[in-house]
């Protein structure tokens, strides 16, 4: 009996230093929330944008604007906005996670696999974020079960409504059925325009934000989500290393290559949001910073 308190007590201490308390789980759907189809007006809309309800997706989400998006892949390859959904809770401030017990949102590029879905969670429904990546450990950061979940209560996590989390877990559910075998998540502390940009460079955070609009200006040209590696303790995008050559998240970065069309595309990209980044840092923002960790 003395053992059974004792383990007890060691699950309810975990409940407060981890992410939120969940593990992973089968996507096998156990009950009818898990199972519930889209709703048809959904359906209609995917329809009419050239998507159908099991093809592959991705999510973006934005800390500062409490947005999370679902971009499904269309007939012709390229990524639309599916949905939009307003984000109940996120706990922490803007900026990364580090350590484990922090209460941050993790911000970054994560990958969620079917196995990472938790059909019982008692969080209504769930799935992990895939915290921590590559970058975290290569920067040593720690922490573990960083969901996105129901029930609109957070300690490190993106919290939604349980009727939310429905049709989220719904689209990553069908996406699993279709054949997708990943799908990325991309967070991100707020919009990466070159007016939040300008109005955060004073931030310590910036540098890190930096590298993360890399990869968010990437998606933005190509409507496909980036290709992320990690290597020199950076995020990497759409890179190919040389012959012979391999990333590793903390050896300095191979001689690598980029499409050229993309390549292209980012450099003109480039010089236009250098003029637009310019012109907001010589015009007074009518919006403070939030907080950052």
């Amino acid at each position: 009996m003395t053992t059974k308190f004792a383990t007890v007590g060691l699950l309810i201490a975990a409940l407060f230093i981890s992410g939120c308390n969940e593990t992973l789980e089968d996507i096998s759907p156990t009950s009818e929330k898990a199972n519930k189809p889209l709703p048809a007006k959904v359906v209609q809309t995917l329809k009419a944008k050239g998507m159908s309800t099991t093809s592959p997706i991705m999510i973006r989400i934005f800390k500062e604007e409490a947005v999370l998006e679902v971009w499904k892949q269309k007939d012709n390859g390229r990524y639309d906005l599916a949905a939009t959904y307003d984000i109940c809770k996120w706990s922490g401030r803007l900026g990364p996670k580090f350590v484990e017990g922090d209460r941050q949102a993790p911000e970054g590029f994560y990958t969620v696999r079917p196995y990472q879905m938790n059909p019982r969670s008692s969080y209504h429904l769930s799935f992990n974020i895939g915290f921590p990546n590559n970058y975290d450990r290569a920067h040593g950061r720690t922490g573990q079960h960083l969901m996105v979940h129901g029930a609109c209560s957070s300690a490190g996590c993106y919290s939604m409504t349980d009727k939310q989390v429905e049709e989220i877990y719904a689209f990553a559910r069908d996406a699993f059925k279709g054949g997708q075998e990943a799908f990325q998540i991309q967070a991100f502390p707020f919009r990466m325009t070159a007016a939040n940009m300008a109005r955060y460079k004073d931030d310590p955070n910036y540098e890190f934000w930096t590298m993360l609009k890399e990869g968010y200006d990437h998606f933005e040209l190509t409507k496909v989500p980036p290709k992320v590696d990690v290597c020199g303790k950076r995020y990497v995008f759409n890179a190919m290393p040389e012959a012979g050559k391999t990333f590793n998240p903390v050896a300095a970065c191979p001689p690598m290559t980029r499409p050229a069309t993309l390549e292209a595309a980012y450099q003109s990209y480039l010089k236009t949001y250098q003029a637009a980044f310019d012109a907001a840092l010589n015009k007074k923002s009518d919006k403070a910073p939030s907080p950052s960790i």
